[in-house]
């Protein structure tokens, strides 16, 4: 996908495939604390229709917590978005943000090796839908 993220392409409805990154993501411990319905967003706002496109805040308690004990300030670079939107072909993209590109930024060797295991299980989760 990009620096930043990487992708799975799942050929499923688009609430299914809300519903099934949900559930694997509870498997590795995340939440999902926000869901951002950009589409319907756009359109209230400015009456633009998109193609269905949610981002879902991925939260695991335990590194959120290892993550502010280590940097109070990482709030901002959390949580873990996760992107849901529908192709034209009717298929549907799930993109992860990549935490260990995206805490490689802060300065910290524990905030470096945080990002590399949270990595791994937003891998697994994305490794799971296809």
């Amino acid at each position: 996908m990009s620096s930043y993220g990487f992708s799975a392409i799942v050929d499923l409805g688009f609430d299914e495939a809300v519903q099934k990154v949900t559930e694997l993501l509870k498997t590795e411990g995340f939440g999902v604390l926000s869901d951002i319905d950009v589409s319907a967003t756009l359109k209230a706002k400015i009456g633009v229709d998109t193609p269905a496109y949610r981002i879902l805040g991925a939260c695991n308690p335990q590194f959120a917590h290892r993550a502010l004990s280590a940097e109070p300030d990482i709030g901002l670079l959390l949580p873990c978005n996760v992107i849901v939107r529908a192709e034209a072909d009717g298929r549907v993209t799930i993109g992860f943000m990549d935490p260990e590109a995206v805490l490689g930024m802060v300065d910290k060797p524990e905030v470096h090796a945080l990002g590399k295991e949270v990595r791994e299980r937003l891998m697994r989760v994305c490794k799971a839908l296809g």
